[in-house]
């Protein structure tokens, strides 16, 4: 059976990666979306949609045009501070666009794969396992949360797969990231200042899209955690950033969250358990070394920051 995959936020980092895993299969029509023009280097083996979360003419007029066996939800507001100060926003494209979709995909009998977040935790015992109760500290959390709740309660098939701290590189970026960025800086001899008292699992881009499709493949169902396997504070990943590149780690200066004065709070300590996408997916992250070395090898081919 052939499956014919929607693909939201195809633009994103994740996005991205899923684009060159799902296109040209031939067990596989994807149709990939985004907001403006298709900013992909890889034009072949799928149709590109530009198409926004609220445009619900447009996403009716694909449902029906394509009849999706699977819909995989990547798009969503994730600047966590203007989700703090802008709820409305926020609501639309993190809550009522997932009810509008859900409502499709039952209407259409289309499986959901959401993409969810470590920040519906609250971080005051991770690591997590997907049975942890979600406790969010912030708005963006909590919107990230009632969209789970939305589908859950759908009435379709769907699987939810929670992540984090992503990090990767692809030839068009449209937002970096903290490896990205810290490389950046450093080797432009700025100082930068990084917190000591969040701590995460650092997530490679091309891990979380090869879970993603094995999600998609085994016909996964319920809540996965999918990210890197080790858990370390964000000053200690930007310092393995500047030992990876050889970069004067004297230009790193380890500072408290409370400092940043920051319009959201943000859990101290997710991390998260991923025994079950292990075992039931066959997820097998790369450590943050062999990451970075992913990262600078796709640099070197002349891959963009």
């Amino acid at each position: 059976m052939q499956r014919r995959i929607i693909l939201t936020g195809s633009n994103g980092l994740l996005g991205q990666k899923l684009v060159y895993l799902l296109a040209d299969r031939p067990q596989i029509k994807l149709i990939a979306t985004s907001r403006g023009i298709n900013r992909h280097s890889l034009r072949g083996g799928y149709h590109y949609e530009p198409l926004d979360l609220l445009d619900t003419e447009g996403w009716r007029r694909i449902f029906q045009e394509v009849g999706p066996t699977d819909l995989i939800h990547t798009a969503a507001m994730t600047l966590v501070d203007q989700c703090e100060t802008d709820h409305e926003t926020c609501d639309k494209y993190n809550v009522e666009a997932v009810a509008f979709l859900a409502s499709l995909c039952k209407e259409y009998g289309t499986r959901f794969i959401h993409i969810s977040t470590d920040f519906i935790f609250d971080g005051e015992a991770g690591p997590y396992t997907e049975r942890a109760e979600p406790r969010p500290l912030n708005y963006y959390g909590g919107a990230k949360l009632k969209a789970e709740e939305i589908v859950q309660n759908s009435g379709v098939d769907w699987a939810i797969l929670r992540t984090m701290l992503l990090y990767g590189v692809t030839p068009a970026m449209s937002r970096s990231n903290i490896v990205l960025w810290a490389k950046k800086s450093l080797e432009e001899n700025k100082e930068i200042k990084v917190v000591s008292d969040q701590w995460r699992c650092p997530t490679l881009a091309e891990d979380l899209a090869a879970g993603t499709l094995a999600a998609v493949m085994k016909d996964a169902r319920g809540i996965f955690h999918l990210s890197g396997g080790e858990m370390m504070s964000i000053s200690e990943l930007v310092h393995q950033v500047a030992d990876h590149w050889k970069l004067d780690k004297s230009l790193i200066t380890e500072i408290e969250s409370s400092s940043l004065n920051q319009a959201a709070k943000r859990p101290p300590k997710t991390g998260f358990i991923i025994l079950k996408a292990q075992t039931e997916l066959r997820y097998q992250p790369h450590s943050l070394t062999q990451g970075l070395a992913l990262v600078d090898k796709q640099l070197r081919e002349g891959w963009t920051e």
